[in-house]
């Protein structure tokens, strides 16, 4: 199959992980790094992209600023430290981002709002809303009420869901991994890196580990879960750790092997890109049914 290029790509979503974003030594924003993200995200949005960021870091930044100590928090103290952090990470990403003349808006969701229809109609509403104005919807999990039965827990399925609501072309997880192994890299110094996944299976999922550092949430394990989200939606999913070259995914290599027609992701450094087959056909709806409820089955 031909690899799809970033190029091609209208709508992106970009999930940014609490340990790139926040120096877990200092507890704060590592400025320099979110400032070359923002350039690149300016780049992308000035070519006329659509964007939306899905940022975890709330609960981080708010333990910095109670001065929390390290270790697994409370359910109540997490919601506590969300609500002062959630502030903050806005502010951030509205500061940052308007620097390059762009305008945030923040959307806090909860997993109710990704299952339930009215809901989900609501939210995907308000995101097409934004970028229609050509804002940045930036998103996160609402922590302050949601608890251990009803969240997502981590920001990659989050992520994984927003980019199937709003039908984005391509869902970028950067994070403290850089792409994909056949094993753990930490436990196994002979992984091998998989640069394209066309289809997830046993052995793929067998591949991936767990979370690497205290502030991610999240692992492997959960970006191949998103990556089941997204790919079964029809979004591309890339897997990757450094985001100088984000604008630089795709690019045309010298030499082509034909299936792939010199189509390659690349960066500064490693990805993994997980593709979608888009499958068409016809949907039919029985005239009784669609009557009797008056209401169509598509949004």
């Amino acid at each position: 199959m031909t690899r799809p290029s970033l190029k091609n790509f209208r709508r992106i979503v970009v999930k940014v992980g609490s340990s790139l974003l926040i120096d877990s030594n200092a507890g704060e924003v590592r400025t320099s790094w979110l400032a070359a993200l923002a350039a690149d995200l300016a780049k992308l949005h000035g070519e006329g992209r659509e964007l939306l960021i899905v940022s975890s870091g709330s609960i981080a930044l708010g333990r910095s600023r109670l001065k929390l100590p390290r270790g697994t928090l409370k359910l109540e103290e997490s919601q506590g430290a969300a609500a002062v952090g959630q502030i903050a990470l806005a502010r951030i990403w509205a500061e940052v981002l308007s620097r390059h003349g762009i305008t945030a808006g923040q959307v806090l969701v909860t997993l109710q709002d990704t299952e339930e229809r009215r809901r989900y109609l609501n939210a995907r509403s308000t995101i097409d809303k934004l970028l229609e104005w050509r804002a940045v919807p930036v998103i996160n999990e609402n922590d302050t009420v949601a608890t251990n039965e009803i969240r997502y827990g981590d920001n990659d399925r989050l992520a994984a869901r927003v980019a199937t609501m709003a039908s984005a072309d391509v869902l970028v997880l950067l994070s403290d991994v850089d792409g994909l192994y056949d094993a753990p890299p930490e436990r196994n110094a002979q992984a091998k890196h998989i640069p394209l996944v066309e289809r997830i299976t046993p052995q793929i999922e067998a591949s991936a580990g767990t979370a690497a550092s205290e502030l991610s949430r999240g692992g492997m394990v959960t970006k191949i879960e998103a990556a089941k989200i997204a790919t079964t939606g029809g979004t591309h999913l890339v897997i990757g750790h450094d985001t100088v070259g984000l604008c630089h995914f795709s690019r045309k290599s010298d030499e082509g092997d034909g299936d792939h027609e010199g189509d390659e992701f690349v960066g500064h450094g490693n990805f993994s890109l997980i593709t979608t087959r888009i499958t068409t056909g016809i949907l039919r709806v029985m005239g009784s049914a669609a009557l009797r409820d008056r209401h169509s089955c598509c949004p």
